[in-house]
């Protein structure tokens, strides 16, 4: 201890290395669906560190995802919301607390043949979100004016039915650029 102390006070900083073996446990887990706390209690790993290593794994798979994922030749695809919170649920949030706490919404991308996920976005349910994961899914997309045009304009032109993102390219849909106010690109 003491000469731990003393390499502190001296600016010699301390790696403090997870070996492999035990981050591929940690990963293997958060994977499985286990909480931060219970991987905690499982590997003695502190929950800092949890969470630092697989925000470092997501930001490694997110330039995975973003470099791989491009010209797709995508004949169907399904989109979906899904609704989540951070913190406490949007009726329970207080003036003057963090804009960070409340409801957040995942839009997903998925392929009906094949599984495969070309994009998704995570924010709130609002116009800028919803655009910027349309723009991003065209970008990814073999013939993104083609395929992609006709997929907004069906949209646009919908006959009021009410809107799901899952119904993908099916022209009844609600109008979303109504409900969402975006911008033609």
């Amino acid at each position: 201890m003491l000469t731990l102390n003393r390499q502190v006070k001296e600016g010699v900083k301390m790696a403090n290395v997870l070996p492999m073996e035990m981050k591929t446990v940690v990963i293997g887990a958060l994977a499985e669906g286990n909480s931060i706390r219970s991987i905690e209690r499982m590997t003695g790993v502190h929950r800092d560190t949890i969470m630092r290593l697989g925000v470092k794994v997501g930001t490694g798979c997110e330039k995975i995802l973003d470099k791989t994922m491009r010209n797709l030749d995508c004949k169907t695809l399904q989109l979906d919301e899904i609704w989540g919170f951070i913190g406490k649920k949007q009726k329970h949030v207080k003036r003057g607390e963090s804009a960070e706490l409340g409801d957040v919404w995942t839009f997903v991308a998925i392929d009906a043949k094949t599984k495969i996920v070309p994009c998704y976005r995570v924010g709130n349910r609002d116009s800028t979100t919803a655009n910027a994961f349309l723009i991003d899914l065209a970008s990814r997309l073999k013939k993104p004016r083609a395929n992609f045009h006709r997929f907004v304009t069906r949209i646009r032109r919908g006959n009021g039915a009410r809107f799901w993102w899952r119904r993908g390219l099916r022209p009844n849909c609600k109008n979303l650029f109504n409900r969402f106010g975006l911008s033609r690109w």
